[in-house]
């Protein structure tokens, strides 16, 4: 019955140039319920979200809200019909305030040429009295974390009389605590008869949060239904297409030699004392809460930062980092956590990302590089990652999330690299990339490389490490063989 719907999206197909981006999928969300629109990257959630809200308009198709049917919808339409879309950036304007991102919009749909202080100190107040929050409105919005920030964005929806809040992605930039409190949040929301579209790619949120699910590939329906029959090898194979086995990686090389020792290293306001030695050939994780220093450790092994006191050694030799090049030069390679403004050119071509660290090597006495070479090497890493990229001179900012990530290996492989370190290696990485990255790194560690994974994604960590190490308010609290130990007691040291 339609009734029972708040919204009904049938056969909507959406064509760009030519390139099908929908073909015919079919989406219906009920009142008061926690539907998981799930999917690899380019499958096309974020087209029936825009579809949904009125910024594109289908090609054929219909969508039905509370049973009224149109052929098409404008964001003024979705807006009086209750539906309100949280993206991932959440469309907050840093510089100003917490009370004047809250009320703006209801002063500028309102027509008013004046703006009152009084009125929207009132408006701020409401929306987050609906949630029962307590945040400064006179604080200024970039001073707050992603997580507070969220917060805003779903109070100030609310003051639209939301029906249907779309939230994309809502946990990739959040910490393991902050999605506690998002859930939270959710089910909250949910007893005031408010339905929410989650649209998320990991597995562990969709089974915790939601109670329906529909999963697009290439732009088509591939499944719906209850969560409750849904396992972790349906999902896989419904969002890839493919049967995906992971297994846990055991390290055989008992006798192999130490590559990198730390001795008592210590960084102001990073970390103290730390102290620790890796084998070659192994993955080791490092995991603890945001703040515990595991991303400063990570940086001053590699030179981001000079540590202030203590000794690195590799190969058994010590060595001097207070530089980046200084990293590089020992062989050690840095994948950062945010691929976007710190591991990729995006304007710049795949072969240029791919290469830069290799340029001085393809330069003549003139300082030309030979392009040739270049795009041989590019070449050769796009075929050994499976990266799919249909031209190699294509900027790379056009290659989805886990092939972005990929370039960045690629990047550090052509270098003789001793160490790799992963930060958050599968952040914004769907399930098809995510299992290719690990089973590469599996490889390279069997070939001898050593590999350290900085992750709070403790599945993550337990199946492709042999060893953990747990820092905490920046110390090493215990480092542990991640055979036989469990996500319960590594989240328990973690937290």
């Amino acid at each position: 019955m339609s009734g029972e719907y708040i919204i009904k999206a049938d056969n909507i197909r959406k064509y760009f140039g030519g390139v099908k981006a929908l073909d015919g999928v079919n989406l219906d969300i009920r009142k008061g319920e926690i539907h998981c629109l799930a999917g690899e990257n380019g499958c096309g959630k974020s087209t029936i979200i825009n579809i949904i809200s009125g910024f594109y308009t289908p090609d054929t198709g219909t969508i039905e809200i509370d049973g009224k049917t149109y052929d098409r919808m404008t964001p003024q339409l979705a807006i009086a019909n209750g539906i309100q879309v949280i993206y991932q950036d959440l469309s907050l304007f840093p510089n100003l305030t917490v009370r004047e991102n809250l009320a703006l919009n209801m002063e500028v749909a309102a027509g008013r040429k004046i703006v009152s202080k009084k009125r929207m100190q009132q408006i701020a107040e409401a929306a987050v009295a609906k949630l029962g929050l307590d945040i400064d409105l006179d604080e200024t919005v970039e001073n707050l974390t992603f997580g507070t920030r969220q917060m805003i964005a779903i109070s100030r929806a609310l003051l639209n009389d939301a029906k249907l809040i779309i939230m994309d992605e809502p946990t990739t930039a959040i910490t393991k605590r902050e999605v506690k409190t998002l859930f939270k949040l959710i089910k909250q929301l949910q007893s005031q008869g408010i339905a929410i579209l989650f649209v998320s790619h990991k597995l562990d949120e969709v089974f915790e949060i939601a109670e329906r699910f529909t999963i697009f590939r290439n732009g088509k329906n591939v499944a719906t239904g209850s969560t409750k029959e849904l396992d972790q090898d349906k999902f896989t194979y419904y969002m890839t297409g493919r049967e995906i086995v992971t297994h846990r990686f055991e390290y055989t090389q008992k006798d192999a030699p130490t590559v990198l020792e730390v001795r008592n290293l210590s960084l102001a306001n990073g970390f103290k004392d730390i102290s620790f030695a890796l084998k070659k050939g192994e993955i080791v994780g490092i995991t603890g809460l945001l703040g515990s220093g595991r991303t400063e450790l990570a940086e001053t092994l590699f030179g981001y930062h000079t540590a202030d006191s203590g000794e690195i050694f590799i190969e058994g030799k010590k060595a001097e980092i207070h530089s980046i090049k200084d990293g590089i030069r020992n062989g050690i390679g840095y994948l950062p956590s945010d691929r976007v403004t710190e591991g990729l050119f995006l304007s710049q071509p795949i072969s240029d990302n791919i290469s830069i660290e290799r340029w001085n090597d393809y330069a003549n006495a003139l300082g030309a590089i030979d392009r040739n070479k270049i795009d041989e090497m590019s070449h050769h890493w796009v075929k050994e990652l499976s990266i799919a990229a249909h031209d190699i001179n294509n900027n790379v900012g056009t290659l989805s999330g886990g092939n972005q990530q990929k370039c960045v290996l690629a990047k550090w492989l052509a270098l003789d690299l001793k160490i790799l370190i992963l930060n958050g290696p599968t952040v914004g990485v769907d399930i098809g990339a995510k299992f290719d990255i690990y089973e590469l790194v599996k490889k390279l560690a069997q070939q001898g490389l050593t590999v350290i994974i900085i992750s709070d994604d403790l599945p993550e960590v337990l199946t492709n490490c042999n060893r953990v190490m747990v820092m905490q308010s920046g110390r090493l609290a215990a480092t542990l063989s991640t055979q036989g130990l469990e996500e319960n007691r590594l989240a328990e040291l973690a937290n």
